[in-house]
């Protein structure tokens, strides 16, 4: 293990990552990043959208998260006045990570090990998939393409003018179609529970009815359309054979990837957020987290970056204070 103490080390490349990075390398603090694994990456929604429409400055790019990310992550090793102080560990994760008094100790995915004095966790979440026929992949050439969506905020205007569905069967679904509805009224609006049993509350069953939303409680045992376009047009249904959907919401929660903050004993809400203060700091002194996996916050892009500047702002001040008072 290297003898090397940098002053903040930060876990996973997504949003708030990149901006934590950026933030703190350019508030002169040594910082270490680790963006994660190849397959770490294909486990991140970094990856998996591909165009951003809900903030300035994100339309041209093909890849909407990464492309941003990488080219500010390159600008900062390679033309900052400061790339110095910045260590890009490519193609590296974290798989461990303990507390040794003041200092972190870090684990990669080499078995090698790292310190550091703060730490900004931002491994982020992931939305659930649903099952076809026991696998995901018929999902995947229509996910995240303004065919079949997860993010309403995101992309929820795509859904105007078209005969619309959502993947789930519970409350939150009811929920995700009703919004909908009420916002877009599109020409059609239906829930598909894929073989689950519908468990919707009272205020929920009566909004279905009073939008007059389609219910469907049989599997989903294909998805048809253009593979190619990635353009959406029915799902085949079990004992109601082919329903159009020309655009589709998946709506079965989230996978949080709180493993790393859990093992230090950072604190988690009943979803598996991450509670911090409103700095981003967890019950843990010293530990932060940032973007998606923090409690209380949106899950988007600009929220990410706003968690990521207020925890490596924090951390750039408790460091500038403690070299004061030396």
């Amino acid at each position: 293990m290297s003898e090397k103490i940098y002053d903040v080390a930060i876990i996973g490349g997504g949003s708030a990552g990149t901006m934590a990075a950026l933030r703190s390398v350019l508030n002169n603090d040594e910082t270490i990043l680790f963006p994660g694994t190849g397959k770490d990456k294909k486990k991140s929604r970094a990856m998996w959208v591909t165009k951003v429409e809900n903030m300035p400055g994100h339309l041209e790019y093909k890849k909407g998260i990464e492309q941003p990310n990488r080219e500010s992550l390159t600008w900062l090793s390679e033309e900052s006045e400061l790339k110095d102080k910045f260590h890009w560990m490519k193609n590296k994760g974290i798989t461990e990570i303990k507390k040794e008094g003041d200092l972190f100790i870090l684990k990669d995915n080499k078995e090698e090990l790292y310190k550091a004095n703060y730490v900004i966790i931002a491994t982020g979440v992931m939305d659930v998939q649903p099952m076809i026929q026991g696998e995901m992949a018929p999902v995947f050439p229509y996910a995240n393409n303004q065919s079949i969506d997860y993010c309403l905020r995101c992309d929820g205007h795509h859904i105007y003018g078209k005969e619309t569905g959502i993947i789930g069967h519970g409350n939150g679904a009811g929920w995700v179609a009703a919004m909908l509805y009420e916002r877009y009224q599109p020409p059609a609006m239906k829930i598909f529970t894929n073989g689950e049993t519908p468990e919707f509350d009272e205020e929920v069953s009566a909004l279905i009815e009073k939008y007059g939303i389609e219910v469907y409680e049989g599997e989903i045992l294909g998805i048809n359309g253009d593979t190619k376009a990635g353009k959406l047009e029915s799902f085949e249904v079990m004992g109601d054979g082919v329903i159009d959907v020309q655009m589709s919401f998946v709506s079965l929660g989230m996978i949080v990837y709180n493993e790393l903050a859990k093992s230090l004993g950072a604190e988690v809400d009943n979803r598996g957020f991450v509670i911090t203060n409103e700095k981003g700091e967890t019950n843990i002194d010293r530990l932060y987290v940032a973007g998606d996996l923090r409690a209380g916050v949106k899950k988007q892009i600009y929220t990410a970056w706003d968690t990521a500047v207020d925890s490596a702002d924090d951390i750039n001040a408790r460091i500038r204070r403690f070299k004061r008072n030396q």
